[in-house]
């Protein structure tokens, strides 16, 4: 029982909610999401940490930044129905549309503050 209950908390909050949505377009940064929510990064960082907690989300390192993504196999049956589920909640809620529409926006090189010199380079097409 404990691990559903801690599943159905770490959905218990909007902006947990907002940042699953997010995550189900793409792996985001602490910078990224704290800027599509307008709030600051220690809040984001704890929403995120609650939701790992969940097994709802992953992360991965890379250098100083850290990236989450939805977590594509949880270990359990209730992370796993609620993933499966979130896809089709709020679609067409405005609230979340034009959220998505800003988290696409948004440049993470920029907003993460990483120099040219350590960016990704992106092949010429």
């Amino acid at each position: 029982m404990r691990r559903l209950v801690q599943t159905l908390k770490a959905c218990a909050d909007a902006n947990r909610i907002r940042i699953l949505k997010m995550l189900q377009q793409k792996e985001m940064c602490v910078c990224e999401v704290a800027e599509a929510l307008g709030v600051t990064q220690p809040s984001v960082s704890r929403h995120l940490r609650i939701l790992g907690e969940a097994d709802l989300v992953l992360q991965r390192r890379e250098g100083v930044w850290m990236y989450y993504r939805l977590n594509p196999d949880p270990p359990t049956v209730y992370a796993q129905a609620l993933l499966a589920d979130i896809g089709s909640w709020l679609e067409d809620d405005p609230e979340i549309q034009a959220l998505l529409k800003k988290a696409s926006g948004l440049d993470r090189d920029i907003l993460c503050g990483r120099p040219p010199e350590r960016r990704p380079r992106t092949s010429p097409l």
